[in-house]
C-alpha cells in the first residue's frame, strides 16, 4: 500500500476490462474500442495506431512489432513481426565500404517494416470488430492534430538536428524547424492518409504501390538496398513463447530473434539465489546487477535469427547453463572480466489489454531510436526505424548481417502465468534496458511483495554507454555508496525506461492496472 501523503498513484482495479498505455489518448482509444464491442486485440492494435501518431518518436508504421496473446484458458500465442534486411545488402559489401558496425543513423540501419503485417495477422486470427474501425482516432488524430504530451515534447527537443538534416523529417516532423513544446498541436496529414488507406484495403496499402514505393525512393536517395521487393514480401511469424519457472510462477517471452530469451537467463539466475533484504539495497541491486551481466553477455554473443544461432535456445535456458555462468558470481564484488554489454539507447511503447472474457494482449510496437533512421518519407510522412544497427560485422557471428536476415531484437512483451493461466500481462521498455526491466519489476512484484504500481515505480539503475551506473534519484544514496565498496563506477542522472502491467484476479475476477509515470500514459478499466 502505497502512502497517501507523499506524490503518487495507486493502481486502478476494474471488473470488466483493463488498457494501460504510455499516453493518454492511446489508453482511451483502448477503451472506446473495448466499449464498442471489440476485444484485448482490436484494442490493443487501435492504441498501437493512435501512439503511432501521438508519440512519433518512440513508434512509427515504419517499425516493428511483437505480442503475445493469452487466451482465457491459458494457451499462449506468440506473434514476431519484426522486418528483415534488404535482400541485396550483404556483410562483404559493408566491409569493402569500411564499415566495421552499421552506424546508428546509416541508410543502411533501414530493415523492412513489420508492424503494419504483424497489426494485419493478429486481427485475421483474434480481431472481434472490423479491421477500418481500429484506426478511426489515429486518422483524427493525425489530420486534425493532438496537443504534445510533456515527456514526448522533452524526448522530441533531442532529435531536432538529426530531423532537420533529412528533408521529410524536416516536412513532417519539425515544425517552423523547431520541435513541438509540450501542449503544441501537431499534426501528420500524410501520415493520416496512408492510415486511412490501410483502414480501408489491409496491409497491402502499405506494402505495396505508392506508400512501398515512396519509402523505396527514401532509401534509394541515401544509397540505400531496401527495396519495392523487399517490403512486398514482408511476413509474420506465430512463435511458441518461451518459459521459466520462477517463484511458482511462469515467466513467459518470446524466442530469439527477440531479447526475451535474455530475461528468461536472468531469471534463471535469480532463481539460483536468494533475494537480499530492501529491494532498494545495494545487496540487492548488486545482485540484479552482476548478474545481468551475465545475462547481457549470452546476448550479445548467441542472440540472433533463430536460423544462424549457434546455441539451441533449450540448451541457454537450461539449469546447468545457468549453474555454469553463476559460477564466478560474488555478491560482495563485481567481476571486472564480464565483458560490458553492448548498450544501445532507443524507444519504445509497450501497452497491455484485458477484455471482459478475458483475453490478454502483451503488446510492444517501436522504431528503435527517437524517430528511427531520421529517414521520413516525403510523400507519406513514414520515419523508418533503424533497427539493422542491431546486427554486427562479423563474418561468424550468429547476429552478423545477411540478406533477408531478422536482426537481434531488443522489444520484449512479457507474460507470467500462474496455474496456468495468465495472471500478469507486462512489459518495460528502455531498449537494452528491457530484460533487465522485466527482472527488477517482477521481483519486485513476486520477491519484495509489491502491487503492480509500486513494482513499476520503484527506482531504477542501469549501465550508461561507458559502462557506468546511472541512479535514478530515489535510489538512496547509501545504496550507492555500497555500490561503490562492490567496484562500480556510480553518477545519477539516470532515467530507465517506461513500463505498464495487469495483474489478473481469477478468484475475485478483479483486474489491477499499473502504468510508469516515467511516461505520459495511464491506465484505466471500466
Amino acid at each position: 500500500m502505497r502512502r497517501f501523503d507523499v506524490p503518487g498513484r495507486s493502481p486502478v482495479f476494474a471488473p470488466n476490462a483493463a488498457a494501460t498505455t504510455s499516453h493518454p489518448l492511446a489508453t482511451a482509444t483502448a477503451l472506446k474500442i473495448l466499449h464498442d464491442g471489440g476485444n484485448a486485440v482490436d484494442a490493443a492494435i487501435a492504441a498501437s495506431a493512435t501512439l503511432c501518431v501521438v508519440e512519433p518518436h518512440s513508434t512509427g508504421i515504419g517499425g516493428d512489432c511483437f505480442a503475445i496473446v493469452a487466451e482465457p484458458d491459458g494457451k499462449l500465442h506468440g506473434l514476431n513481426g519484426s522486418g528483415r534486411s534488404p535482400a541485396g545488402l550483404k556483410a562483404e559489401w559493408l566491409i569493402e565500404h569500411g564499415f566495421s558496425a552499421i552506424p546508428e543513423y546509416s541508410v543502411h540501419s533501414v530493415t523492412a517494416p513489420g508492424a503494419v503485417r504483424a497489426w494485419e495477422t493478429l486481427h485475421r486470427r483474434f480481431g472481434r470488430i472490423d479491421f477500418a474501425r481500429l484506426f478511426a482516432d489515429a486518422v483524427t488524430y493525425a489530420r486534425d492534430g493532438y496537443p504534445v504530451a510533456p515527456r514526448i515534447a522533452h524526448d522530441w527537443a533531442r532529435y531536432r538536428d538529426r530531423l532537420a538534416a533529412d528533408p521529410g523529417a524536416k516536412l513532417h516532423c519539425l515544425k517552423d524547424g523547431r520541435t513541438p513544446v509540450a501542449g503544441e498541436t501537431m499534426r501528420a496529414p500524410a501520415l493520416g492518409g496512408v492510415l486511412a488507406r490501410i483502414a480501408r484495403e489491409g496491409a497491402s496499402a502499405f506494402y505495396e504501390g505508392e506508400v512501398a514505393a515512396d519509402i523505396a525512393a527514401a532509401v534509394a536517395a541515401k544509397g540505400g538496398f531496401l527495396t519495392e521487393a523487399d517490403l512486398a514480401v514482408v511476413d509474420s511469424s506465430w512463435i511458441d513463447p518461451i518459459r521459466t519457472d520462477y517463484r511458482g510462477y511462469e515467466i513467459c517471452e518470446l524466442p530469439p530473434n527477440g531479447q526475451g530469451l535474455t530475461a528468461l537467463v536472468l531469471f534463471n539466475l535469480l532463481r539460483l539465489v536468494d533475494p537480499p533484504p530492501g529491494h532498494d539495497s545495494a545487496q540487492r541491486l548488486h545482485q540484479l546487477l552482476e548478474l545481468g551481466r551475465n545475462a547481457y553477455a549470452v546476448r550479445d554473443a548467441e542472440i540472433a535469427d533463430p536460423v544462424t544461432m549457434h546455441t539451441a535456445t533449450q540448451r541457454l535456458l537450461s539449469d546447468e547453463y545457468a549453474r555454469q555462468l553463476l559460477a564466478n558470481y560474488r555478491p560482495d564484488r563485481r567481476d571486472p572480466e564480464i565483458t560490458l554489454p553492448k548498450l544501445p539507447n532507443a524507444d519504445t511503447v509497450y501497452l497491455a489489454v484485458v477484455d471482459r472474457d478475458r483475453l490478454a494482449v502483451s503488446f510492444i510496437n517501436s522504431l528503435y531510436h527517437g524517430f528511427g533512421s531520421g529517414i521520413v518519407g516525403e510523400n507519406t510522412g513514414i520515419a523508418l526505424q533503424n533497427r539493422g544497427a542491431c546486427f554486427v560485422v562479423e563474418p561468424g557471428h550468429p547476429n552478423c548481417i545477411a540478406p533477408s536476415k531478422r536482426p537481434m531484437h531488443t522489444i520484449i512483451p512479457g507474460m507470467v502465468l500462474n496455474g496456468g493461466r495468465a495472471s500478469y500481462v507486462l512489459g518495460v521498455m528502455g531498449s537494452a534496458y528491457q530484460p533487465m526491466g522485466h527482472a527488477h519489476v517482477l521481483s519486485n512484484l513476486l520477491d519484495y511483495g509489491m502491487d503492480v504500481q509500486e513494482a513499476i515505480d520503484s527506482a531504477r539503475i542501469f549501465w550508461a554507454d561507458d559502462g557506468a551506473l546511472e541512479a535514478e534519484s530515489g535510489v538512496p544514496d547509501d545504496t550507492l555508496e555500497g555500490l561503490r565498496q562492490r567496484g562500480w563506477q556510480v553518477r545519477r542522472g539516470g532515467l530507465w525506461g517506461g513500463g505498464q502491467m495487469i495483474a489478473i484476479d481469477w478468484e475475485t475476477g478483479t483486474l489491477c492496472a499499473g502504468s510508469d509515470p516515467r511516461k505520459d500514459g495511464h491506465a484505466a478499466g471500466y
